[in-house]
């Protein structure tokens, strides 16, 4: 068995066809490029059995060569794809389970009796191998296409895969290359884009995942392996938001971009450089950017059809929705902008070198040492935050943000924790959530004074006033809501 470590990136046809002649790639390249011509055929069983356990098995032809190969486990982070792999030739275009066998590899109970055909890769590759600061890296370009029945998946990219030296050089070279030509970090495999053809569903927004820590887990190591998830629940979301297939993708890649932010501040204690600081503040500003989005679309999906609902009689609601809704457009293709830039794809990339390259000492105090600490401040700042009782939207957005943290770090670290936190979460989120809305009502607000009113002043000063009258309600929910968590201790006490 062997791990193959790639970065997978995908390039418009055009500028993959440009690439090929640079002069970066020239120098490097040990030997001479070769070309060949690639067809896989890839199996499963009609329950999908190997997709469902993280498995990927395939016949593929070179020349007149057959060769086998099963992939399985493993992970993808920053574009990094780090995967078991059992390859071997066969004798032709079949499956050879004894083969399989002896080389170690397992497959489901009972798969090999259901396997069949589902989809195929066919697609010209490139092959250079690049002497490249030291590490052997096989560049692949690859264009074709994926096939299943009639659908079919075009196929443009370069795989960068690991011969010799460290991870952090893939990410070094593909930054250079970026410079070239506009790249795409890309998270998904051409095997998983083949099960999506074979079995179209309904794409949906993807949440973040908890990891099960241990606690003999190294405090490095758990957190470089966090930052991983973080930046694969944004990438997950990114195509849904640029399609705007629903406004979930654009909350959960958020979401994602606000626990990498928890998760960075905790890794200041282990990498507290230039790089840390800088990439903490490129994901702050996404996520401020996105913020202005999210804000427009709440305003006009969520907050004034509510309000109109409850004052149907009011004329001028046909113009002022208008307008807000052109404010939501400019500020979602803004967003788009940002998540289609090359400064997003830089930054992933930068993230990729920074996460796999040196400068990760170990620390004397255990992973959950450093988070039950980390998790008592944060719960302090929220109390503190909220002793006085004032109403003050400053204050109030300040309670939120920390809450927000509490509640992140709780979910990341808790199950570290002996004792459970279900009760602790649900009251904090309950806190959080009367919060939200009271953020909500002030952000609401501000935006329709951005607004030109003067053809409605009479509507805006009922939604004014139906603001008002919703924020008293809100504060109620809130001081209750509020009341019920402060009698809690923290559970990782």
């Amino acid at each position: 068995m062997a791990v193959e470590t790639e970065l997978k990136l995908s390039i418009e046809a055009g500028h993959l066809r440009g690439l090929r002649r640079h002069p970066l790639l020239r120098a490097g390249t040990v030997g001479r490029a070769r070309t060949v011509h690639i067809y896989s055929v890839y199996y499963d069983t009609p329950a999908l059995q190997l997709h469902r356990h993280a498995m990927a098995l395939r016949l593929r032809r070179y020349g007149n060569l057959w060769v086998q190969t099963l992939k399985g486990g493993g992970q993808a982070s920053a574009g990094l794809h780090q995967r078991n792999e059992w390859e071997m030739p066969v004798a032709a275009e079949q499956l050879d389970f004894a083969a399989l066998a002896e080389s170690g590899a397992v497959l489901p109970h009972g798969a090999h009796k259901q396997l069949q055909p589902l989809f195929v890769t066919d697609f010209s590759r490139t092959v250079r191998l690049i002497d490249f600061e030291g590490t052997r890296i096989e560049l692949c370009m690859d264009s074709g296409e994926i096939r299943a029945g009639k659908a079919t998946h075009p196929v443009s990219e370069l795989e960068l895969e690991l011969k010799s030296g460290e991870p952090l050089q893939l990410f070094r070279l593909a930054l250079e290359l970026l410079e070239i030509a506009p790249l795409r970090v890309e998270h998904t495999s051409k095997a998983e884009y083949g099960y999506r053809l074979f079995a179209p569903a309904m794409p949906h927004p993807v949440k973040a995942g908890f990891s099960l820590w241990h606690k003999a887990q190294s405090a490095s190591g758990a957190l470089q392996a966090l930052i991983g998830a973080c930046l694969a629940h944004v990438q997950d979301n990114v195509p849904g938001a640029l399609q705007r297939a629903d406004e979930e993708y654009l909350h959960q890649l958020r979401v994602g971009l606000r626990r990498l932010r928890v998760v960075l501040a905790i890794a200041r204690y282990f990498r507290d450089d230039a790089e840390t600081s800088a990439l903490r503040r490129e994901v702050a500003g996404l996520g401020a950017a996105l913020g202005q989005a999210r804000e427009w679309d709440v305003l006009a999906t969520q907050t004034l059809p509510a309000i109109r609902a409850r004052h149907p009689q009011e004329n001028g609601w046909d113009g002022l929705l208008r307008q807000c809704a052109r404010k939501r457009a400019s500020a979602m293709n803004k967003a788009g902008e940002n998540l289609a830039s090359t400064d997003f794809q830089r930054m992933l990339l930068r993230f990729g070198a920074w996460l796999y390259g040196a400068g990760w000492p170990e620390s004397s105090i255990s992973l959950e040492r450093l988070a039950r600490q980390k998790l008592q401040k944060l719960h302090a700042r929220v109390h503190e935050l909220a002793l006085d009782g004032d109403e003050d939207p400053a204050r109030l957005h300040s309670l939120r943000i920390a809450c927000k943290k509490l509640r992140y770090s709780a979910e990341i670290f808790g199950p570290l924790m002996s004792q459970g936190g279900k009760a602790y979460l649900a009251k904090l989120a309950a806190v959080q959530d009367a919060l939200g809305a009271l953020h909500d009502i002030a952000i609401a607000d501000q935006l329709l004074r951005q607004l030109d009113g003067c053809q409605w002043r009479a509507t805006l000063a009922l939604v004014h006033a139906a603001l008002k009258d919703d924020r008293a309600h809100r504060v109620a929910v809130f001081n209750k809501a509020w009341r019920r968590f402060a009698q809690q201790d923290g559970f990782w006490n």
